[in-house]
């Protein structure tokens, strides 16, 4: 597992955060589970290490899900609590945890979809406990940062696409 992030990770919230990825992705048979942080960085790698450069991923990431809050809102809903991309071969599902990072998994037809949605919850549940045992043992409680988060997003595409 590897790991970056602006809030304090100790030994201990790493381990507890690969293991319940390792479980989840045991359970799914999903290839690979990342975290990454609102701000587009990557917190964490668990599983098949990914093909594609994982900092342009992260980026990419954080602010599809942005985009996507911004939809819901659009909509009428406070937000998408996961999103979901397939292709032919490779699928992604993402799934907001603790309102500050979110749980990206990677599979292909190896599983299915309803499986990983059916594990998901319960590896979203855990994480959440961690990440909000983090947060308030740091002091940076994570509602309330969205905005921030929400502005660094929107110039990460700005830059990607040369905005």
């Amino acid at each position: 597992m590897s790991g970056a992030s602006s809030w304090s990770f100790r030994e201990e919230d790493s381990r507890a955060i690969q293991v319940i990825l390792d479980g989840f992705l045991g359970e799914s048979n999903a290839r690979t589970a990342l975290i990454v942080d609102r701000t587009g960085q990557l917190v964490a790698t668990v599983g098949e290490p990914p093909q594609f450069d994982p900092t342009a991923f992260a980026s990419l990431t954080a602010a599809d899900f942005s985009a996507n809050d911004q939809l819901a809102r659009m909509l009428g809903e406070p937000e998408f609590g996961a999103l979901f991309h397939q292709g032919e071969r490779e699928s992604m599902y993402l799934a907001d945890v603790a309102r500050r990072v979110i749980l990206v998994v990677l599979f292909d037809n190896r599983t299915t979809l309803g499986l990983v949605k059916l594990r998901v919850k319960s590896a979203v549940g855990k994480l959440n406990q961690v990440f909000t045992d983090m947060f308030n043992r740091d002091g940076t409680s994570a509602p309330g940062v969205a905005s921030e988060f929400l502005g660094e997003a929107e110039d990460e595409i700005d830059k990607l696409f040369g905005a």
